[in-house]
């Protein structure tokens, strides 16, 4: 049976975003608000249960700062905003049937994505087939931007994106990078797969050879057969994907096997915990992200990024992982959108969206046709004594990159 988890009210603040007049001060309602009612099947069991339940709290942080803010204002009349939730189970047929449901038998007209680039390739052609904008936060592949959806936005750079920055490192330590010799472990998933197209591309340019290049499993219980292999070619660069669950695989095993890699590149740090849960282990490994804490970004609604990160850390215990960030941002970009469109018809807002162009303290948030954000660059963060440091790229940088890892023995 569906089963609705619950719903959250908030209240839209997205003249304060856009800057373009007043907000409704807290609950001090000039007239009785609207509503306007989002929705959100996100995973808060199965596979990607961790990274779901930060996606959640972002939208909830998101809801419960611009509730103590204000309302957002469409045509002159004050609204707040409901979100329904349900769980997706981490599957992706599970996904856009309850999609089908929220927008059928919920009548919601604004979704919120899911975690994943699966499980969003899963729900976009449902929320295009209804003509239902999509605000999403978690689903970065590139190929969900090649087919042409016209309801689908991103708030996050796109997975190509994600490790670029350890081959441009890779490239710069090195005196002739086409000596460099690089290992690569990708999840067979579009999420991966979408890396592995942006690293190989790059270390082409570089002239680099790669002497490694397998596929993971979804199920991902094990890489000691690709780390075998490493320990034999002894590769210069270690690139892995494979969500929280396969970074905390790779930095355990790579440990268990006392594996010498000058440098190990991943995805998924910050989530899996890895600098919290594996010590020394993590040390010097190389972390892909889509936000960081110290970046320079702020905006009217959270402040800077490092407000945002001790408002999440005072609410929800532990420190803010990106995909929490994004998740807010993409609240904040629809309150924006609401208010710009001046309307609540679909394809209104469906154009206010095309045309965001504003600040948060996640990031510049701008979309190009195909619905990408092309504003916001990733970052690489190293694990330098237990904390998670921007080293890449240069201009947000906190410390320099400590290269190479020491073998074992001198660790």
């Amino acid at each position: 049976m569906m089963r609705k988890l619950f719903s959250g009210v908030l209240l839209g603040a997205a003249l304060v975003l856009s800057g373009t007049g007043p907000f409704f001060a807290g609950a001090a309602w000039a007239e009785e608000p609207g509503v306007i009612r989002l929705g959100a099947a996100v995973s808060l069991t199965g596979k990607y249960s961790s990274n779901g339940a930060f996606t959640r709290n972002g939208y909830d942080l998101a809801v419960k700062r611009i509730n103590e803010e204000g309302g957002v204002t469409v045509g002159g009349k004050p609204y707040k905003l409901e979100i329904v939730y349900y769980d997706d189970e981490s599957t992706p047929a599970r996904g856009a049937q309850l999609v089908e449901r929220l927008i059928q038998q919920d009548g919601v007209d604004y979704l919120l994505g899911p975690y994943s680039s699966g499980l969003t390739e899963a729900i976009a052609p449902v929320t295009e087939k209804y003509g239902v904008p999509m605000v999403e936060a978690n689903g970065a592949a590139i190929s969900l931007f090649r087919k042409g959806y016209r309801y689908l936005f991103a708030v996050l750079s796109t997975t190509d994106q994600y490790l670029r920055g350890a081959v441009d490192l890779a490239a710069k330590v090195h005196e002739d990078p086409s000596q460099v010799r690089v290992a690569m472990a990708f999840e067979n998933d579009p999420f991966s797969q979408d890396v592995r197209e942006g690293v190989t591309e790059d270390a082409a340019k570089h002239g680099m050879k790669i002497v490694i290049d397998d596929k993971l499993p979804p199920e991902l219980n094990d890489m000691s057969a690709t780390l075998s292999k490493a320990k034999v070619l002894k590769p210069d660069l270690l690139l892995l994907s494979g969500h929280d669950k396969g970074a905390a695989l790779a930095v355990r095993q790579v440990a268990d096997q006392r594996l010498n890699l000058p440098m190990m590149a991943l995805t998924h740090c910050d989530s899996a915990q890895i600098a919290e849960k594996f010590g020394a282990a993590a040390e010097y490994a190389l972390c892909a992200a889509q936000w960081a804490p110290t970046l320079t970004y702020s905006d009217a609604l959270f402040g800077s990024a490092a407000d945002y990160a001790a408002l999440y850390e005072k609410t929800y215990g532990h420190a803010a992982p990106y995909q929490a960030a994004e998740s807010s941002a993409a609240v904040q970009v629809f309150a924006d959108a609401f208010a710009r469109a001046g309307t609540l018809d679909r394809k209104a807002v469906r154009d206010a969206l095309a045309g965001t162009d504003i600040m948060t303290f996640y990031g510049p948030i701008a979309f190009d046709e195909t619905g990408k954000n092309v504003s916001k660059p990733t970052v690489l963060f190293q694990v330098q004594e237990g904390k998670y440091v921007v080293v890449y790229p240069r201009d947000f940088a906190e410390a320099e990159l400590r290269w190479p890892t020491p073998p074992w023995s001198e660790r």
